[in-house]
């Protein structure tokens, strides 16, 4: 890599995968969406279009990824491991906020080694549908929605403009396919398809939205 580097090698060469993205999750009443594009980039160059940035912890606890790709998926396999020990100690699935607090004690131990920010969210029978921030440094916050990646930073206007509390699941679909199709139409690192998951008490939903079928704004 330094070899290559200092040849003067195209970026995409010596750079690490990293997942330069848009995700995000929303409470509804009665459960969560989550959402993704699937652009995964190394340095310019795509190195995958059609990634999976959504990934299954427990039945119905997931996480969405961005940073580095293989940071974020080394973390999420320790917490599914975690997880699975946990559901067999208590006998039954673990509550979303003990899910997120393995993400905020692995991300917060090794904050200097890690380019981690992960949303996790789910539902459990105590507290219904939830939505957890692990940012960067490793900080837990519990919000109705959480949004990261680097095309977060296009749509915070919007996101806080249209979110509103105890949706309907349609309108949380909606909220979130406007949202991630708004930065992937922004953002050079966002991209691809939308990617989303409903959960609720009846289990896990997955849904795709195609490339050539997102909304287009600027067309209305």
């Amino acid at each position: 890599s330094a070899l290559l580097a200092a040849s003067g090698a195209p970026d995409w060469t010596v750079a690490e995968h990293s997942m330069g993205t848009t995700i995000l999750a929303v409470e509804y009443d009665g459960g969560v969406v989550l959402g993704a594009d699937s652009r995964t980039t190394t340095g310019s160059y795509i190195a995958n279009r059609v990634s999976d940035k959504i990934t299954p912890i427990t039945r119905q606890i997931y996480c969405c990824r961005s940073g580095s790709a293989a940071d974020t998926q080394a973390i999420s396999d320790y917490v599914r491991y975690y997880a699975d020990q946990h559901a067999i100690e208590l006998g039954a699935e673990p509550r979303v906020r003990t899910i997120a607090g393995l993400f905020r004690q692995i991300c917060y131990a090794n904050k200097a080694n890690l380019m981690a920010g992960i949303i996790c969210a789910g539902y459990d029978a105590k507290c219904g549908g939830q939505v957890f921030n692990i940012t960067l440094g490793g900080s837990c916050v519990q919000q109705p929605f959480s949004i990261g990646g680097s095309g977060s930073t296009y749509i915070y206007g919007f996101c806080d403009a249209n979110f509103r509390p105890k949706m309907t699941r349609d309108e949380a679909l909606e909220f979130a396919t406007n949202a991630l199709a708004l930065a992937m139409s922004r953002d050079g690192s966002s991209g691809g398809v939308v990617r989303l998951v409903v959960i609720d008490k009846d289990g896990v939903e997955r849904r795709f939205v195609p490339g050539n079928k997102l909304p287009a704004f600027w067309t209305q």
